[in-house]
């Protein structure tokens, strides 16, 4: 990978971490579900006018869009708003990598390795951890919630490699499009039924500035920058060269949620945290470092 192509890595990462700010700052003015519906209007409007369908069946278009659109941002939005700070929703989120594995095992028969097993033992570990430091600085309720979006997202990831397999290559962009114009009519739904239209009413009298900087941000730099990008770098190199830039985005969202926002993280919280890293790092890197040491 040449240094612009890693530069661009570090760029997604920034974006994505940044991300868990934005959602913070723009749940100040809107409810969560609300947020999530506007955000994906933001992403498919105009874009969906100017890009063309994927070449994907529309069962799996519309089982994509509930599942990695609607389920993982409404479930993610709810926890940040039910006291999930943005460091650690970042961090939990991330967990979204052994959802995968696990679920791929069981739905679609995808092989595992030492490393996996090893990395979510290790991660589990972390989460409970973290999981167990409810306070002031983190409630059960956004934690739960915040893992269930990184589970729904989970699921979306093994169906979209179901939904594309034998498909020709296309533009990741136009998959998340599509998929997010899915999702505009089951979040403003959800958000009608659980918020109200009062609730509505209460977000347009209060948005301000920093709400409609949020809300761009969400759509165009985190959406439609971030998996643009990541497409880019998808389409030119292996996932297992591509997929470790992930492990940064934690480190982006804890380390700018303290700079911006002031948040702060108890001994237990950071222990819990640095495991759940490290279950990443093992579960990405452990057999490239097997086989390193088998050389020697």
């Amino acid at each position: 990978m040449n240094r612009r192509d890693i530069g661009i890595g570090v760029i997604i990462a920034i974006l994505w971490g940044l991300n868990f700010i934005a959602i913070k700052l723009g749940l100040e003015n809107m409810p969560p579900l609300l947020l999530a519906t506007i955000r994906f209007v933001v992403v498919c409007l105009p874009a969906v006018f100017f890009l063309p369908p994927p070449p994907v069946a529309w069962r799996w278009l519309l089982a994509l869009g509930l599942t990695i659109n609607v389920g993982q941002f409404a479930f993610l939005f709810m926890g940040m708003k039910l006291g999930m700070p943005a460091g650690l929703s970042s961090l939990v989120h991330q967990s979204q990598a052994f959802f995968t594995l696990v679920i791929a095992i069981l739905l679609i028969g995808e092989d595992w390795h030492w490393n996996h097993l090893v990395g979510l033992i290790i991660a589990i570990g972390g989460m409970v951890i973290v999981g167990l430091q409810q306070g002031s600085s983190m409630t059960a309720a956004g934690f739960c919630f915040t893992l269930a979006a990184a589970a729904s997202w989970g699921v979306g990831n093994v169906i979209m490699r179901r939904a594309t397999q034998g498909v020709p290559s296309f533009s990741m962009l136009s998959l998340v499009v599509w998929a997010g114009a899915v999702a505009i009519l089951p979040l403003a739904l959800l958000s009608l039924y659980i918020e109200g239209f009062a609730a509505w009413q209460t977000a347009w009298h209060s948005v301000n500035w920093v709400t409609v900087i949020s809300v761009i941000y969400l759509g165009y730099f985190s959406s439609l920058g971030g998996y643009g990008l990541w497409g880019r770098l998808l389409s030119r190199y292996p996932a297992a060269m591509v997929s470790p830039f992930a492990l940064l985005v934690p480190v982006v969202g804890i380390s700018s949620a303290a700079l911006f926002l002031g948040e702060t993280f108890s001994l237990w919280q950071m222990v819990g945290a640095m495991m759940v890293m490290t279950g990443l790092v093992v579960h990405v890197f452990g057999r490239r470092l097997e086989k390193k040491v088998e050389k020697v």
